[in-house]
Parts: C-alpha cells; sequence; structure tokens
C-alpha cells in the first residue's frame, strides 16, 4: 500500500501543498502526501516542483510501484528525507489534461450512444489526443452530437458524467482528472481520419491546424 496520501484524488483543483520527504534518490522521491496526478487512465503524470532550503527540484514524470515515485529533473538537488517540501503542480499543463481528458470521454460516451461503437486504441497528450473506433466510416451528423454534449453545464459528481438529453449519455470518471464544467472543453476541435475500416478522431485546440481527411 502506497505511503502517499493522494490529495488530487480529493480534489483536482489542488495546485500547492506541503508535504515530509519520505524517500528520495534519482530514481525517486516518495512524499507523505501530494497532489502531483502520477499517471493512469490514459492520463499522463503531472509535472511541477518542489521547493525547499531556497531550491527547487523539478518533477518531470511519475513512475508506480508499492509507493508512488516522483522522478526528479536530471542533476536537480534532491530533498533530504524529513524535509519539509512545498509542492507546487504545474497548473497550465494540468489544466490542459484536464480539458482534454474530459473531452475524450464525451467523445467516447457520444460515440457508443449513437452508434455503437468501441474504442480500440488511442492515446493523449496537453491539448491533443487520438481515440480509435471499430466504425467503417464517419457517421453523419456526429460532429453536432459532440458539440451539443461538450457545451452542456453539467457538473462532474461522484465520478460520473449525465446528460438528459434526447438519449442519456453516462459514463464513470474512472482514473484521471476531469473538468467539473465539460463546457470548460467545448473550444476543443475534433477532427476525424479513416484508415483500414477504423475510424480516427483527434482532438486539438482550435488554434490548431486540423484538416479533415
Amino acid at each position: 500500500m502506497s505511503r502517499t496520501h493522494r490529495l488530487e484524488l480529493d480534489d483536482q483543483t489542488l495546485r500547492e501543498w506541503d508535504a515530509a520527504v519520505l524517500e528520495a534518490t534519482p530514481d525517486g522521491i516518495v512524499l507523505d502526501r501530494s497532489a502531483f496526478y502520477p499517471g493512469g487512465g490514459g492520463q499522463p503524470p503531472d509535472h511541477g516542483v518542489l521547493l525547499w532550503g531556497g531550491v527547487q527540484t523539478r518533477i518531470v514524470d511519475a513512475r508506480k510501484g508499492d509507493d508512488v515515485y516522483f522522478i526528479p529533473g536530471e542533476g536537480d538537488p534532491l530533498p533530504p528525507v524529513g524535509t519539509t517540501v512545498r509542492g507546487a503542480v504545474e497548473d497550465e499543463r494540468r489544466t490542459a489534461l484536464m480539458r482534454t481528458h474530459s473531452g475524450l470521454h464525451v467523445l467516447c460516451g457520444v460515440v457508443f450512444r449513437d452508434y455503437g461503437a468501441l474504442v480500440t486504441g488511442g492515446n493523449m497528450e496537453a491539448l491533443t489526443a487520438r481515440m480509435d473506433f471499430n466504425l467503417e466510416a464517419v457517421p453523419p451528423g456526429f460532429k453536432e452530437s459532440y458539440r451539443k454534449a461538450i457545451e452542456l453545464e453539467e457538473v462532474l459528481r461522484e465520478g460520473k458524467f449525465q446528460f438528459e438529453t434526447d438519449k442519456v449519455l453516462r459514463f464513470s470518471g474512472a482514473c484521471g482528472s476531469y473538468l467539473g464544467k465539460l463546457s470548460k472543453s467545448q473550444a476543443l476541435r475534433v477532427s476525424k481520419r479513416v484508415n483500414d475500416g477504423y475510424t480516427f478522431w483527434t482532438i486539438n485546440p482550435p488554434s490548431a491546424t486540423n484538416g479533415e481527411k
């Protein structure tokens, strides 16, 4: 069982907190409390810093075993065991990941609800992602269905989204971090391409150039 109290599971808006160092090596730092999301559910880990003794240690990755190990930046100083540190999540990256992850779950929910198609693969980074579905063609009216879902002001409660539209869209939040209101994702742009009998959907910010192929 992990020695780290996962603060981000209680409050996804938390960006700074105090913690004690339980273990520290170049291979990873273990904290007694942390709001860094260590990755999982398709979402990459957070980046951020630990502030202590007038210096900082960058957190650039994470790995999970019996404990959650936060990977320090190469060459950065390591806080001694027992040190009190101030942790800080890189807000821009986390918010972008929350936005993208929320949009992907709406995408999956709409495609399954309206077209009965399942996810066959995918990946995500901050504000860019790809999801694969077992569709032979892009269904007519898909973008309008997605836009209506993403514009709803429903709040994430108890790990589940529910939309009372012409059909009900429900799905569990599962692993990862999500926006409280999905309308904050509405600027995401969905594009598509069909290859070998499967449909690949990408989600990007509106500033990206996304041709429909």
